[in-house]
C-alpha cells in the first residue's frame, strides 16, 4: 500500500490523458451504442472486478433495457504494473448458458485478460458474448481479441484514473492521468 505522500508524489508527476468530461461523454457514447446493438437481448452483464466498478456503475444507469448482472474477478496485474499470469478468483455465479453476455471491462492492454473472460464465458454456453471496455491502449502490438465497444483510446503509457489504479491507489479520480514515463 502506497502512503499518502507517495500517492500524491504519482498524481502531481503524473499529466491528464482525458479530462472528466471527455470520460463522461465516452460513457454517454459507449451507452448509446450499446442500447442500439443488445435492445432486443435481455443480456447478462459480467463487470470485471475490481477496475471496471466505476465505469460499470456509471454504464449501468444509462442502458435502457432489461438486464441480469454479476461479476468476474480475473487479474493479470494485481498491484503491478505488468501483466503476469491469469488469477481467477472469481467466476459467473449467474448461469451463462443459452445468454447473450456482455462483458464490461476498464482496459484492455495486450488483450489477454479479456480473451480468457470471453473463452470461459464461450466454455460455459452464452449463446452470444459482446465485450465493453472503457479504454484500449494503442501499444501496436495484436490482440487476441478485440472490444466490440470502446470508450476512449490511451497511449501504451501506464494510465489510472476513473477505475484503474497505480499500485492500488487513484482507481476514484474523474479522468484518465498517464505517469509521464512510458
Amino acid at each position: 500500500m502506497l502512503s499518502r505522500q507517495q500517492a500524491r508524489e504519482i498524481i502531481h508527476n503524473a499529466e491528464v490523458i482525458h479530462s472528466a468530461d471527455e470520460v463522461q461523454a465516452a460513457v454517454v457514447r459507449v451507452a448509446g451504442e450499446i442500447n442500439a446493438a443488445l435492445a432486443d437481448t435481455h443480456p447478462l452483464v459480467l463487470s470485471v472486478m475490481g477496475g471496471a466498478v466505476v465505469f460499470t456503475g456509471q454504464l449501468l444507469p444509462l442502458l435502457d433495457f432489461p438486464l441480469d448482472f454479476d461479476y468476474v474477478h480475473v487479474s493479470r496485474y494485481g498491484n503491478s504494473q505488468q501483466g503476469g499470469e491469469m488469477h481467477w478468483k472469481v467466476a459467473p455465479r449467474e448461469t451463462v448458458a443459452g445468454r447473450v453476455v456482455l462483458v464490461v471491462d476498464d482496459i484492455l492492454d495486450e488483450g489477454e485478460t479479456l480473451a480468457a473472460v470471453k473463452q470461459r464465458v464461450m466454455a460455459l454456453g452464452a449463446a452470444g458474448f459482446y465485450s465493453a471496455i472503457f479504454a484500449e491502449k494503442r501499444n501496436g502490438k495484436s490482440k487476441p481479441i478485440q472490444a466490440d465497444f470502446v470508450g476512449l483510446e490511451v497511449p501504451d503509457r501506464f494510465v489510472f484514473g476513473f477505475g484503474m489504479d497505480i499500485h492500488g491507489a487513484w482507481r476514484n479520480l474523474p479522468a484518465i492521468y498517464a505517469t509521464k514515463d512510458s
